[in-house]
């Protein structure tokens, strides 16, 4: 979702455009890699400016760290 060509249906928010929003307010926004590789989609396109990758260890110790996580 954290990139340009992820087109949302018409019937449904556009979590890209949300991801955005949040980026712009300067909410840390962290992208899995790994699902990046099994999944496959949009291989070689860009993140947008502000997401960053992470790897599931790195993502393990944020959750637990968080006191409120958003996931979609």
């Amino acid at each position: 979702m954290a990139r340009d060509a992820c087109k949302p249906p018409e019937e449904y928010f556009d979590l890209g455009k949300m991801l955005k929003d949040l980026i712009v307010k300067g909410v840390p926004v962290k992208v899995c890699g790994t699902c990046k590789v099994r999944c496959g989609l949009h291989k070689g396109e860009p993140y947008f400016e502000g997401a960053r990758e992470a790897k599931m260890p790195e993502l393990a110790e944020w959750v637990k760290e968080s006191d409120k996580i958003m996931t979609f």
